[in-house]
């Protein structure tokens, strides 16, 4: 494991150029002048990190070459107006140096942390703390260039130039089973202040493979620090999950805030969670990500390894929700693949539609075609979740009701429209939006919406893999339920896949590794769902076959007439 490798703690300052993660602790320093920073141990350490990556690319200048000291020693110089300042170095060699060593800080995730100590007063100015510090570094930035350029500037950006991100931090105890008391000494996240657009950059890209179980709890495994993991406590549907990640994983700590409601202290104290998920272990069996369920204390536990690969959001995102999933299997309900949405009409009808598929089959898609060639003819339509939800048979009205799992989505770049794109920069959370499969986090409804018991009126399975075009309907009950159980697509890229796939219910994160269980509950939602004449088809997406939106708009149009008229 390669974690410590390029990682360097200094005072209240954690760097990790292999991770390209910062950590500034407010708990341990707070820098409150330009004096203070440019004498802290905390600027020596980013300056002898940015230096050493100089040498490595040999590009560094005389003044870069004269090491850390000197480095320091002459900019002290140039901000105190210290006469012969500019004696020994070229003040362009100096300036091009700085903007260098601003942009290298600045390439990294940076999240500084205080710690609540129930301390109402931190809670409240937490976030003028934080900008505080900001403007400190903005400050000593300017000044030096200034004083190199020798003139004011013209133009002046405000750039999140310290941190991108603010959290606060908060002990609470919880009734941890035996095995489980060390994960006690953690801290839970409580409030997140982030700075958007967030632009983060993973070196993975693409998940692969699928959880698996194991036959031991992985809690056995966990030996982190109190310095080194925090906690995210997360609603998941109606889960209550707490979420623990190694300190190089804050890209996908972070993003999580945009994708599941952050669980309150009401929520934690005294509550024994329904997942734990461990992830950034230092080891797992095979060196890939599993699950296990502790059934003695009714706990989905689940683990994933420190590696390169397991950078990509995805992995985070996905074993949360494979151990919520396994968590509704358990307790009999059956979890959808899927996107719902509820339109509401301009003809005056309102309509709940699930779209159903794995990844790549074109349920995001068909959701914006719908919106695209629907012109006034919709009025609204609101997300009730945009991946992953479940059905519950009830005994009593509806019988059969939907509920959602994220608060957020988390969708290709290349399946927004530029409109969407930019119209959510302000909110969004970018993860490598220069490369293929990129992603962004938006914030789609309230906690309080998705949980709510929503009724289906259609349900269609996303194919992209038949070159036919439109709607279609099964009258038959047995070839809907093969259809939607084969769960066959045309694979994108978003996987590890290629080619022609089928998954189990087109959905790896639960009812795969439970399929015996899965059955069952899949044959008596069916059951339902025809004895209501709820609407049960496919609709053609064509993404399997070409890239061209005129398949798919003319596969919308044929859905949205039957919306309107049903």
């Amino acid at each position: 494991m390669t974690k410590e490798t390029q990682a360097i703690t200094s005072g209240a300052l954690y760097l990790n150029q292999n991770r390209k993660v910062a950590v500034l602790d407010y708990n341990k320093k707070y820098i409150k002048n330009i004096f203070e920073l440019i004498n802290s141990d905390e600027l020596r350490s980013v300056v002898s990190q940015f230096l050493a990556s100089r040498k490595q690319v040999d590009s560094n200048t005389t003044f870069e070459k004269a090491g850390t000291e000197t480095y320091l020693k002459t900019l002290k110089s140039i901000v105190l107006d210290e006469e012969g300042a500019f004696a020994t170095f070229n003040r362009q060699e100096i300036l091009a140096s700085i903007e260098d060593l601003y942009s290298f800080y600045r390439s990294f995730l940076r999240v500084s942390t205080i710690n609540l100590h129930d301390n109402d007063v931190v809670a409240s100015e937490f976030m003028t703390i934080d900008n505080r510090f900001n403007e400190l570094v903005i400050e000593l930035y300017r000044t030096i260039e200034e004083k190199l350029q020798g003139h004011l500037n013209k133009t002046y950006r405000q750039v999140n130039a310290g941190t991108n991100a603010c959290v606060l931090t908060q002990t609470i105890k919880w009734p941890a089973p035996k095995s489980y008391e060390k994960l006690q000494s953690v801290r839970f996240l409580d409030t997140l202040m982030l700075r958007p657009p967030m632009m983060m950059h993973t070196k993975s890209n693409k998940r692969e493979g699928v959880f698996s179980e194991v036959s031991d709890n992985p809690i056995t495994k966990f030996e982190g620090s109190r310095e080194e993991w925090y906690c995210f406590p997360a609603k998941i549907g109606e889960s209550l999950a707490y979420i623990y990640f190694h300190r190089d994983y804050f890209v996908s700590g972070l993003s999580l805030a945009n994708l599941f409601e952050v669980a309150d202290r009401k929520s934690i104290e005294g509550q024994k969670p329904d997942l734990i998920l461990l992830f950034g272990l230092a080891e797992t069996e095979g060196d890939v990500s599993h699950y296990y369920h502790d059934e003695a204390n009714d706990i989905w536990v689940g683990e994933v390894p420190y590696n390169d690969k397991t950078t990509y959001f995805g992995y985070m995102k996905k074993m949360c929700l494979t151990l919520h999933n396994l968590h509704m299997i358990d307790k009999g309900k059956l979890p959808i693949h899927g996107s719902m949405v509820r339109i509401s009409f301009s003809n005056g009808k309102t309509k709940t539609v699930v779209f159903f598929g794995d990844s790549g089959a074109g349920k995001s898609e068909s959701i914006e075609a719908l919106q695209e060639i629907a012109d006034d003819k919709i009025v609204s339509m609101e997300t009730i979740f945009d991946d992953m939800g479940s059905f519950t048979l009830t005994d009593g009205e509806p019988g059969l009701y939907a509920q959602g799992t994220e608060t957020g989505a988390f969708v290709r770049l290349d399946d927004l429209s530029s409109a969407v794109a930019f119209n959510n920069m302000d909110r969004g959370v970018y993860l490598n939006p220069e490369r293929k499969n990129a992603r962004v986090i938006i914030p789609a409804n309230a906690y309080e919406r998705i949980i709510q018991h929503h009724e289906i009126d259609m349900w269609v399975y996303a194919n992209n893999y038949s070159d036919q075009i439109g709607l279609h309907q099964f009258d038959d009950k047995a070839e809907a339920e093969e259809t939607f159980i084969s769960g066959k697509r045309r694979a994108l890229g978003t996987t590890d896949e290629v080619g022609m796939t089928t998954t189990f219910f087109a959905n790896p994160f639960g009812p795969v590794q439970e399929e015996a269980k899965t059955r069952p509950i899949i044959e008596k939602v069916f059951d339902k769902l025809y004895d209501d004449k709820v609407y049960v088809g496919e609709i053609y997406t064509h993404l399997g076959n070409d890239k061209s939106k005129d398949s798919l708009n003319e596969s919308a149009q044929e859905l949205l007439n039957v919306l309107m008229n049903s």
